[in-house]
């Protein structure tokens, strides 16, 4: 094995963070999404590549160089028929990697290389979702593809001594849903996002960044975590990187919403307590299917690719918090007996109100424990 490899299997230390790694894992904690941003940060060719990896897409493949190119000429194709817009000849002529360098790049090429691909992302999404929605698969197939996936991630990651004291992944019963659903006035079951759920306790605080660094370059790309579903009630993102070797790259960031205050969100889940704490995020995770599954796509499927999404939920804590969190009201078990409280209030009263023992109606819910 040579250097390079060894360095993958490795957690990167702080002081090694490139400016794309940092901007990736705010993305994560805050729930952002990367159509907002203005250009990307990769260093060089590896970086794209590892990029493209996460995604299920092997630059080395001539049938994901087909497809890569594919959605690239639907993307191009959209923005000047919607939009009439002009496109530099060698920006339109430039493969998806040599897109992703001169996104990282300034000037107008830069912007029109960023529109291209942020076009390239929701079409790519899109076709991912139609396919999965063609095959004859059930949920319990599409799962344990996924499990697959995350399994042989993270158990590597175990097998290298990486800083986990634990991790647990399972799939929630239905038993679970249906208290789910009639717990929360605004939940329908198309918004359930943890019927895929893992959590990951790490030895230190200071764990957090790196494996969720590593997580974004192995397991799933950070620009397919879903805007709008993180909550970070561990870190105080700002302060916390000012105290780090980080420091020099906070200046650098990308300066759109970077406040303090946004970095930090409080869990407002009604039945949580007030001092848990938590890392949680949604990812609808790119998963590449095997020819025997695709083999049963009706005919006309082809463009779609051989990617799918599936959602899949994240929780990552330290094992401090994590201990502090089994503590009195923050406890589990707390947490679902307020949870069945209202409930059953609920079935036979009506109504799901503020109460003297919630924090009022909730968004996510992030205690999802077995």
């Amino acid at each position: 094995m040579n250097d390079a490899n060894r360095d993958a299997e490795r957690l990167k230390p702080l002081d090694q963070f490139s400016l794309g790694d940092l901007e990736s894992i705010r993305l994560i904690l805050r729930g952002d999404s990367i159509i907002d941003w203005r250009r990307l940060s990769f260093e060089d060719d590896d970086q794209v590549r590892e990029y493209l990896l996460a995604h299920e897409l092997d630059p080395a493949d001539a049938a994901d160089r087909a497809r890569m190119e594919h959605v690239k000429t639907e993307a191009v194709a959209y923005l000047r028929r919607q939009f009439d817009y002009p496109i530099p000849r060698p920006v339109e002529r430039a493969t998806v990697p040599e897109l992703m360098m001169l996104a990282a790049g300034r000037g107008h090429r830069a912007m029109c290389a960023c529109t291209i691909l942020k076009c390239m992302h929701i079409i790519h999404h899109l076709d991912g979702r139609e396919l999965l929605f063609l095959l004859p698969m059930s949920d319990q197939e599409v799962f344990h593809i996924v499990e697959e996936k995350v399994y042989r991630v993270i158990g590597g990651m175990l097998a290298g001594s990486f800083p986990i004291i634990e991790f647990v992944g399972g799939r929630k019963n239905k038993d679970s849903l249906i208290t789910k659903l009639l717990s929360k006035q605004e939940t329908i079951a198309a918004q359930i996002f943890d019927k895929l759920r893992f959590r990951i306790v790490t030895r230190t605080r200071d764990d957090i960044f790196p494996i969720l660094q590593y997580l974004s370059k192995r397991l799933f790309p950070f620009n397919y975590v879903v805007p709008g579903q993180s909550i970070n009630s561990v870190f105080s993102f700002r302060s916390y990187v000012d105290r780090t070797p980080l420091r020099p790259l906070l200046s650098q960031m990308q300066t759109h919403g970077l406040d303090d205050r946004q970095d930090f969100t409080p869990n407002d889940n009604q039945f949580s307590a007030e001092e848990y704490r938590i890392i949680h995020f949604v990812v609808d995770m790119p998963v590449r299917l095997p020819r025997r599954i695709l083999d049963r796509a009706p005919a006309g499927a082809s463009p779609l690719g051989n990617i799918i999404f599936v959602i899949c939920e994240f929780q990552v804590v330290d094992r401090d918090t994590e201990a502090h969190n089994e503590v009195g009201e923050a406890s589990h078990a707390k947490y679902k007996e307020r949870q069945k409280k209202a409930v059953m209030r609920r079935l036979q009263l009506g109504g799901v109100g503020e109460s003297s023992e919630g924090k009022g109606p909730g968004a996510l819910d992030v205690r999802k424990k077995k």
